[in-house]
């Protein structure tokens, strides 16, 4: 599903792996929304996420979140 954000964004949801993360997708957990702010790869392929509001998040290689990712639309 996707929505239409003004500016020309869209709102796509996506499932996201530790390889296809990237700074700025939003994911819930816990009920709430946070963005991915800055990440760092480890060992093994797992990667860690540190969130706008400062909380970390380790994601394995295998692990598999659903997200929301903004795509620009020309």
């Amino acid at each position: 599903m996707s929505t239409w954000i003004p500016g020309g964004a869209v709102a796509t949801r996506i499932e996201i792996t530790a390889a296809t993360v990237q700074r700025g997708d939003v994911i819930q957990l816990g009920g709430q929304a946070c963005r991915v702010g800055d990440l760092f790869q480890l060992s093994q392929g797992a990667k860690q996420l540190i969130f706008d509001s400062g909380e970390l998040l380790t994601m394995h290689a295998r692990t598999r979140i659903v997200a929301v990712r903004m795509l620009r639309r020309r």
